[in-house]
């Protein structure tokens, strides 16, 4: 009995051994394990941190480019009902492209650009075709000519804060046509920077902007200042009869620079409720020199100012359909002051011209995203805004010295967001000669024209 127990003692002992052999083993695996996972936790974290860095590094070492392609065919019609005279395009064939450019290379510091070419079907390459070879634009591209591409926007934008006060300087080509309100005509989900019912064309220029939606919601200032024409220089590139002082001048001229001082901004804005406001001031505005009737000279100054209101969605969620819709309206006015021995808008006194602008938006009710959109103008004989950019090809119809209506319907062609459709119409009957790129110098008498123009327009955005 007494082997019998201690035979069981001495398997019992090493049994026990043995066990605790596997144990330290096992523990010696899972130390080794342990370190192995550690290292690779730290190595996956270095990794992370360096794809970290690199996602960083090319989020601001980047350039974003998109594309805006617009092909569009306008009925045109005019009529003078004092003359019985109509003049009339029944297909006008357009194609604009637009390549846009964004980059943030820094925290704070933001570029833009758009690049833009826009032509007419079938028509010559070149705008002075008497001393170029006659080239249609189609057959000028596929040749080792010039075809021509134009800046329309390049600017940058830093902004920081001084104190509490955030603040913006910008300088460059603005972002300064189909500003706010004209962008829904031109079916743009963003207005550019101005008040389109005075200011649509592109102008070069430096800007601060000031943020003051801490005292009042969406509330800024901007303050701009800016060159649209540059005088008359000598020798610019290198012919003439002066030898010397190129990109100057050695007289006193008429040709005077032009330049702009614009005060604009928001003064309440909650996304649903925005007014905005905007002034502008026009140095050496171009007039008529009255002792010999010369045009285009420095005649004076111009001031210009509106005030507009929209509504984005009527009344607080009442229903869908008046959720969508906006509503806005726009008052406006501009005063031309001649100085002495000129005159501007055919008189050497003071001449101020007034304008209403008001529409509406709102969801056709069939598609996804399509709204119809309709619109009226009305100016008076003297008002004449800046507005050099193309709003409609029968020309200017926020100038319109009379009254303008417009109905259009913006729609996704098959349903596809990435093709922006529109078709459009506009009437225009113009009391009083047509104002045509605020020629300060051209007086407004009466007239009786009617012009029209019915747009069909598809564009691939991305």
């Amino acid at each position: 009995m007494n082997k019998i127990l201690l035979s069981s003692v001495v398997v019992s002992a090493l049994s026990f051994n043995i066990f605790a052999d596997e144990i330290a083993d096992l523990q010696a695996e899972v130390k080794a394990l342990t370190t192995k996972v550690n290292k690779l936790e730290k190595k996956q974290t270095r990794t992370s941190k360096s794809l970290s860095e690199v996602k960083q590094h090319d989020a601001f070492d980047n350039v974003k480019l998109g594309i805006d392609f617009r092909n569009a065919i306008d009925v045109l019609d005019y009529k003078d009902n004092t003359t019985s005279e109509s003049a009339s395009n029944h297909s006008l064939l357009t194609s604009r492209l637009y390549l846009t450019m964004a980059a943030a290379p820094m925290k704070n510091l933001t570029f833009r650009g758009k690049l833009a070419v826009y032509s007419i079907w079938g028509a010559h390459a070149y705008y002075d075709s008497s001393s170029q070879p006659s080239l249609k634009d189609w057959s000028a591209s596929s040749k080792a000519t010039d075809t021509v591409m134009r800046i329309k926007e390049a600017y940058f934008v830093y902004s920081d804060a001084i104190g509490k006060q955030p603040i913006s300087f910008s300088i460059g080509r603005r972002p300064s046509t189909n500003g706010f309100l004209a962008n829904y005509r031109e079916n743009e989900p963003e207005a550019g920077s101005p008040l389109a019912h005075i200011t649509n064309m592109e102008v070069n220029a430096i800007m601060a902007k000031f943020d003051f939606s801490r005292y009042m919601n969406g509330a800024y200032s901007k303050f701009v200042y800016g060159r649209a024409h540059s005088g008359e220089m000598n020798n610019v590139y290198g012919t003439g009869s002066n030898p010397w002082g190129p990109y100057a001048t050695q007289s006193s001229v008429d040709d005077l620079d032009v330049n702009f001082f614009v005060f604009l901004g928001d003064g309440y804005n909650n996304s649903q409720y925005q007014l905005a406001y905007q002034w502008a001031h026009i140095f050496n505005t171009k007039g008529q020199r009255v002792a010999d009737s010369v045009n285009k000279a420095a005649a004076g100054s111009a001031d210009l100012g509106a005030l507009s209101f929209k509504v984005q969605g009527v009344g607080n969620e009442i229903n869908d359909f008046l959720d969508d819709t906006t509503l806005f309206a726009s008052v406006a006015a501009t005063k031309y002051n001649p100085k002495d021995g000129y005159a501007l808008l055919g008189s050497t006194e003071s001449k101020t011209g007034y304008s209403f602008w008001a529409g509406a938006v709102f969801p056709d009710n069939f598609t996804e995203a399509g709204k119809f959109g309709i619109e009226y103008n009305h100016g008076t004989k003297y008002w004449t805004p800046m507005t050099w950019a193309e709003d409609t090809a029968s020309g200017s119809k926020i100038a319109v010295r009379g009254d303008a209506y417009e109905a259009y319907w913006n729609f996704n062609l098959l349903g596809v967001k990435y093709l922006p459709s529109q078709i459009r119409y506009t009437y225009a009957q113009h009391n009083f000669t047509p104002n045509i790129n605020c020629a300060g110098w051209v007086k407004p008498v009466d007239v009786d024209i009617t012009s029209s123009d019915l747009r069909f327009a598809v564009s691939y955005r991305y």
